[in-house]
């Protein structure tokens, strides 16, 4: 038995002529017989009676119709899933994000996937340091990590979304507040807030090496996993930081930013699993590089 089987019993059924289904079916009449006839044959069963003016269905054939319609609607929805699976139309993404992306591209990006791709399932994860991105996209929990450039990045693919300069996020209050620009140098003897280190940030390594090439003491007072926490910090007078410019789109009263010149800034990348050919994935990294232009 054949699924064009099911198709020209079914025409002949809804029909209740031959001469009709086969016009329907764009194929003579004499071959269709023989094919209800080979199955009336496998089955056992008869499942149409024929008269000179018409055709009408036996019990067995109405049950058999019911479940014929049924089969055929299914073979149909499981290729137009195949066809949605295949254009990236429908599927799951898990998307994570390090603190300034979660709060400037974030909210455009999902606003922009979930309208464009309704019936795909996406999960969003903000606040994540680079690492703990790096280390989700290698046991699957993630399949798209905006983060920091990372030393080791083998076994995953990578692509600059943007060059983001650096800003000092200072109290309102702070001496500095009202200047236009600050160099590294000028923050010798602040404390400062930054991320978690011991190699858990990408900012937190930044900020060290900013330090020692300008030959300073970095004073950390505070450590800390989330950027909204590390700007909340500032803006209660436990230190200043050095940041993304994005950050400053938390808009955290209290907290002025002033741009740190003659650093070369920090890249926003985006990374993939090296081989992931997921088509919802090469969807959402056309959108990203859309927003990002």
């Amino acid at each position: 038995m054949e699924l064009r089987h099911l198709r020209y019993f079914v025409a002949v059924a809804e029909q209740r002529h031959f001469g009709r289904a086969a016009e329907r079916l764009h194929m003579a009449q004499p071959p269709l017989s023989q094919q209800i006839r080979q199955l009336e044959a496998e089955l056992g069963v008869t499942l149409l009676t024929r008269t000179t003016r018409r055709v009408d269905l036996t019990p067995a054939g109405a049950a058999y119709l019911d479940h014929a319609r049924a089969i055929l609607a299914a073979v149909d929805e499981a290729g137009e899933v195949a066809h949605r699976v295949a254009a990236g139309r429908t599927g799951r993404l898990t998307i994570g994000c390090v603190g300034s992306a979660t709060y400037s591209l974030l909210p455009a990006l999902a606003k922009a996937l979930r309208s464009e791709l309704p019936d795909v399932e996406f999960g969003f994860r903000g606040e994540m340091l680079s690492p703990d991105q790096a280390a989700a996209l290698h046991d699957g929990s993630l399949d798209l990590a905006l983060l920091r450039r990372l030393p080791d990045t083998s076994g995953l693919t990578i692509g600059v979304v943007r060059r983001e300069r650096l800003l000092v996020a200072l109290p309102q209050e702070h001496r500095y507040a009202d200047r236009k620009r600050l160099r590294v140098t000028e923050l010798a003897g602040e404390g400062l807030v930054v991320h978690a280190g011991s190699g858990r940030s990408v900012m937190n390594s930044l900020v060290h090496e900013l330090f020692e090439a300008a030959d300073l003491e970095l004073e950390v007072v505070h450590e800390v996993a989330e950027t909204s926490t590390l700007v909340t910090f500032v803006a209660a007078g436990l230190g200043v930081a050095v940041v993304p410019e994005p950050t400053s789109a938390l808009n955290v009263p209290g907290v002025v930013y002033v741009p740190l010149v003659g650093t070369p800034g920090v890249d926003l990348v985006v990374a993939t699993r090296e081989g992931d050919a997921n088509p919802v994935l090469a969807r959402a990294l056309g959108k990203l590089a859309a927003l990002a232009r």
